[in-house]
């Protein structure tokens, strides 16, 4: 099936999106912000702020910091923003999005409405249910910049979509799979950021690997309890798309939601946190939305309530991770 693709985004996940989609489509075409960004990228053959070991052949990327002229020009777009910055950059959307297909690559929900991406979209820009797709896994942007062997998920209502989209991103170094459960993967693609915040704090107060494991473990149930209270239905929490994604965010160094939460478990404030990261530490505003999205489904999360406690109701982090742990098992 031949349709254009169009990369939306400009931060190492989207750098890493456009590396494997170029490994079979000629070319792409790929929305950013900053037009002295995009001549920087230009110049020098590589992203000037983000995994910049990663050489690109610029000819075959049509670069563009006009968000409509690039979804005028394309059939598959392929969302990479932060979901706190995602209102900022459509605020100029004009282009008519019915005909598209939004393949959200945001392991986020968007603040205030409180919305997975696949939701906002459907709601606020008529986008069909059939016409969106979500990719999730255990993917670390800089892994795949170094193609070490990565899992991707792309899950959708459409299926033929679907595996349309998984096989263009198959390569030597991605394997893919589709699913159906696309609110259930959205959704544990923002709990995973959060427990890993949760992982790191306990790791900046010293708390071992034994412990992690028991936290790790715990956290898994509590995410199956909320996905079951806000999308009944079957699904294997076990699979790479749920827990898979949950160990490599807890575990890896390479996480940012664990190096902030291991900042704050060392004694840094939100802010100070947050300012040293100089990056968007998705888990930080999922946090805030999950929990008044469990206002409503009274699900018992007392880790996601935990690191809410931390994070805004700034209660100290040693007295409420030691609560925490009487209620692991």
């Amino acid at each position: 099936m031949s349709m254009r693709i169009a990369i939306f985004g400009g931060g190492s996940w989207a750098t890493a999106i456009a590396k494997i989609f170029l490994e079979k489509e000629p070319e792409i075409n790929w929305y950013m912000r900053r037009d002295d960004r995009i001549a920087d990228f230009i110049e020098l053959g590589h992203n000037p702020a983000y995994l910049t070991d990663v050489a690109f052949d610029v000819s075959r990327i049509h670069f563009s910091s006009d968000i409509n002229l690039t979804v005028e020009n394309s059939d598959i777009l392929v969302l990479a923003i932060p979901s706190p910055y995602l209102k900022q950059h459509l605020q100029k959307l004009t282009a008519s999005l019915k005909d598209k297909v939004l393949l959200s690559a945001t392991k986020g929900i968007v603040p205030d409405e409180n919305m997975t991406i696949s939701e906002y979209f459907h709601e606020y820009y008529d986008m069909p249910e059939e016409n969106i797709l979500v990719m999730s896994g255990p993917s670390h942007a800089e892994e795949i910049a170094l193609e070490r062997l990565t899992y991707l998920t792309v899950a959708g209502k459409d299926q033929k979509m679907a595996n349309c989209v998984a096989e263009k991103m198959t390569n030597h170094y991605v394997l893919t799979s589709v699913s159906r459960d696309i609110v259930g993967i959205e959704y544990a693609a923002v709990l995973k950021n959060i427990y890993a915040i949760c992982a790191g704090i306990y790791n900046g107060q010293k708390y071992g690997d034994n412990f992690h494991a028991v936290l790790i473990s715990n956290a898994i149930r509590e995410m199956k309890r909320f996905l079951s209270a806000i999308s009944p239905g079957k699904r294997m929490v076990t699979n790479s798309a749920y827990l898979g994604d949950l160990l490599v965010t807890s575990y890896s160094n390479f996480s940012r939601n664990r190096v902030f939460g291991t900042m704050i478990g060392k004694g840094y404030s939100v802010k100070a946190a947050q300012v040293e990261m100089e990056m968007v530490v998705e888990g930080f505003y999922g946090t805030k939305c999950i929990y008044e999205i469990n206002d409503r489904y009274k699900v018992d999360m007392p880790i996601l309530d935990a690191v809410y406690h931390i994070l805004y109701d700034k209660v100290n982090a040693r007295m409420e991770l030691k609560e925490l742990t009487k209620r692991f098992n």
